[in-house]
């Protein structure tokens, strides 16, 4: 943003402030407490739905379960990262690499630290519709904040009955249009040249409620070669039936064109010059442009006073280029995919269930059985990445991947003061790839090559040099059980205990190539298995605070780690065994005169208890122990999983200004980059301070805020790349960076 921009947003800002102490200010809405008990209790008590697919109190319920809201999300935040709100909920971490070319990656209870490619082993959902594919790959980027009413995080054994995944479920709700027709106007500029423009208009028209929001965010970036532009909408309709039922239209748009992407650096890199792109960046101008449209129809409908039936469909497509920083060399290797990879996706599904409501025993009793579908086909393709240019096509395959499950659910109580709730859950994932790129003496479909030659490499096809038929499909299936135990020790403390069993298949890409160099798919890839077991109290704290305590251990077999890297092929292996130990603590409330507190913090002990061959070098063959390999001891630490991380928050409101302000401090552990425990990314902690006022004059109504982060400018690491093979892990983070914003409602 130009400078003569940003000092007319200064000037408006300052404008709205002298206006706060003359204007009738409304009270602002506080995450804890309100204007009366009854208000307080239901806000400490939060309503959630993630755990039972059925709207209930999260005291109620014998799982770790946590409820952002919507002052939370979108006051006096930037609303464009989930990065920005969802450290404040205990066993959860988000890694930014500080590019919109990587998705933002996040870990539940350590779960999804690996990941290279946005966020896996955590169920993401939007509305009902999955933000991800079967196969266990997300995008958080599809979250829209500036609608979202609130966004649920449920971690342990429960999160089994969503199906395939090892960590937990993070669901966002998008918000109901206002009682009365809103049109609201937003504009934020900050650090790094950054700017957000938005509109979002809302309200009830009869028996349709709608709301539609849209902005444009666009930045320079902290580092080297960052600059990024997202576009994004939300809408959603709902119409209400007769007989209490309601219809659901939810529609999705997102456009990322040309997000420059700095890669990692090395140790010696970021001490050298923590700003800069990685040379390779520059070298082949790595990028991605990202689209995707999506819609859903969401069907709620009571059949009696005691069942409730719920249906869900959804479609949409999705297209990625990226250019990737491969050595020419590498990509010259015949069986080499390039330095583009691109795919355009059509996806699909739906769910359906029924609950119903009786008595067992004496004792309320609720049943709900169901299932879901989802599938999903990739047009896959690979080009040489000639110094920023596509060029020569590489790969070409067409990759389907479908999963279906079915699940049951109860709750009982059989007396006032114990509940049981128990599932059962099906799931079945196929994975079916049809390769079209194939250069052996025998055949050859890579078009434009050559006789004797494959497209995209100067070297010849020999019985020893050939880029074989990768086609191939398997399954994998498990039942996934969960239990959970509440007892009620006092109306205002609840103990809970539960266990519970998630497994989680090797995705498209982890899938694509065996160790041995033969053709078809991994097929010796197995899916993770982990065993939940968790024990925890819930307490109301008067009317004014609650309290959450969580201790859990997690056994887990077969995840994934690299087993072989070279000629521009990367394949994988499953491991022993790991073990995850943790406690998990949140603390809020209102602590008088204005002033309200948020405490989050975990401990996470995260080892690997079964030894297995690593690689430690490029070219690497875990199949053969002299190719840069060394055994992984028992005992290490997993990496990219901090064994600790804390949030805390101090808030002030003074009602009659209409002013609310914060300060905030977040700290991480030591993180260890790769298997072998050798580098480690450090601790840090970082502060930060935010504030702004709400003024209502008639039927308009302002609010301007301004925040500043990492106050201190602590030098940190947003994000690691576990056991990157040229030991580029670190994403160095931003320094100190401010935000400004004003935003305007006109209310019909």
């Amino acid at each position: 943003m130009r400078p003569i921009q940003r000092w007319r947003l200064l000037a408006a800002l300052t404008l709205g402030s002298a206006w706060a102490q003359t204007a009738t200010a409304d009270p602002p809405a506080t995450a804890i407490g309100g204007a009366s008990e009854d208000s307080a209790v239901s806000t400490l008590d939060p309503v959630v739905v993630t755990a039972t697919r059925l709207w209930e109190n999260n005291r109620d319920l014998p799982v770790a379960i946590d409820t952002l809201s919507k002052p939370v999300i979108q006051d006096q935040t930037r609303r464009v990262l989930v990065s920005e709100v969802l450290p404040r909920v205990p066993g959860t971490a988000v890694s930014n690499r500080g590019t919109f070319a990587q998705e933002e990656q996040i870990q539940l209870r350590g779960f999804g630290a690996q990941s290279q490619f946005g966020t896996r082993g955590v169920k993401l959902v939007v509305d009902g519709i999955p933000a991800g594919t079967p196969d266990g790959q997300g995008g958080p980027g599809l979250f829209d904040l500036g609608s979202a009413q609130s966004i649920e995080v449920m971690r342990g054994g429960f999160s089994a009955l969503y199906g395939n995944h090892s960590g937990g479920v993070v669901q966002l709700f998008t918000e109901d249009g206002p009682p009365t027709p809103t049109l609201t106007a937003r504009l934020m500029a900050g650090s790094y040249d950054a700017w957000v423009a938005g509109l979002k208009f809302g309200g009830q028209f009869g028996t349709l409620n709608t709301v539609l929001d849209t902005y444009r965010m666009e930045t320079d970036g902290y580092r080297e070669w960052s600059h990024a532009q997202k576009d994004q909408a939300n809408a959603k309709f709902r119409l209400d039936l007769t007989h209490g039922g309601t219809l659901t239209l939810v529609a999705n748009a997102l456009n990322l064109p040309d997000s420059e992407d700095p890669l990692g650096l090395t140790a010696a890199q970021v001490q050298a010059d923590r700003r800069q792109a990685q040379p390779a960046a520059l070298q082949f101008q790595t990028r991605r442009t990202l689209e995707n449209m999506q819609g859903g129809l969401q069907l709620e409908q009571p059949l009696t006073d005691q069942d409730q039936l719920h249906a869900t469909a959804y479609l949409g497509t999705r297209s990625n280029q990226q250019f990737l920083a491969v050595p020419l060399t590498n990509q010259n290797a015949i069986t080499a995919s390039g330095g583009v990879s691109t795919f355009d996706r059509r996806f699909f599904g739906g769910n359906l269930w029924w609950s119903h409501e009786t008595a067992l025993a004496g004792g309320p009793f609720t049943f709900t059985l169901g299932g879901e579908y989802e599938s999903s086909a990739d047009d896959r393709k690979g080009y040489l990445n000639l110094l920023g240019e596509q060029a020569a096509l590489k790969r070409d395959e067409v990759d389907g991947v479908t999963s279906w499950g079915g699940f049951v659910q109860a709750e009982w109580r059989p007396t006032d003061r114990w509940t049981l709730n128990l599932g059962l859950r099906y799931t079945d994932v196929h994975f079916d790839s049809d390769d079209r790129f194939i250069c052996t003496l025998s055949q050859v479909t890579a078009p434009g090559a050559r006789p004797g030659t494959c497209s995209g490499s100067t070297t010849g096809i020999t019985a020893a040099n050939f880029n074989p038929d990768d086609s191939g499909n398997q399954t994998y299936a498990a039942w996934t059980p969960a239990l959970g135990l509440v007892f009620a020790l006092t109306p205002e403390a609840n103990l809970y205990a539960n266990v519970g069993k998630t497994f989680e298949t090797p995705t498209f890409p982890e899938l694509a190539y065996r160790p041995d160099g033969g053709s078809g798919l991994n097929f010796a890839l197995e899916a993770a298995t982990s065993w939940h077991y968790e024990i925890g109290a819930k307490l109301l704290i008067g009317t004014a605070a609650r309290l959450n305590l969580a201790l859990f251990q997690i056994d887990s077999e077969n995840e994934l780690t690299v087993a072989t890297s070279q000629g521009g092929r990367t394949t994988y292996q499953n491991t022993p065994s790991s073990r995850r130990r943790g406690v998990e603590l949140l603390l809020e409330g209102d602590l008088g005169h204005g002033f309200a507190g948020t405490l989050a913090a975990t401990y996470l002990d995260a080892q690997i208890t079964g030894s297995y061959l690593g690689c430690v070098g490029v070219p690497c063959r875990t199949l053969d122990p002299l190719l840069n390999v060394a055994r992984v001891p028992s005992g290490n630490q997993l990496p990219g999983v901090a064994p600790f991380n804390l949030f805390g928050e101090l808030s002030y409101a003074y009602d009659p200004w209409g002013f609310t302000a914060a300060v905030d401090v977040y700290g991480q552990g030591r993180v260890y980059v790769n298997d072998f425990n050798t580098q480690t990314s450090g601790a840090y902690w970082t502060f930060g301070v935010r504030g702004g006022f709400k003024q209502t004059r008639g039927r308009f109504e302002l609010t301007e805020f301004a925040r500043i982060n990492n106050l201190f400018d602590e030098d940190y690491n947003g994000a690691v790349n576990v056991n990157d093979a040229n030991e580029r892990y670190y994403y160095p983070a931003a320094g100190v960076n401010y935000l400004v914003g004003i935003t305007l409602a006109y209310l019909w």
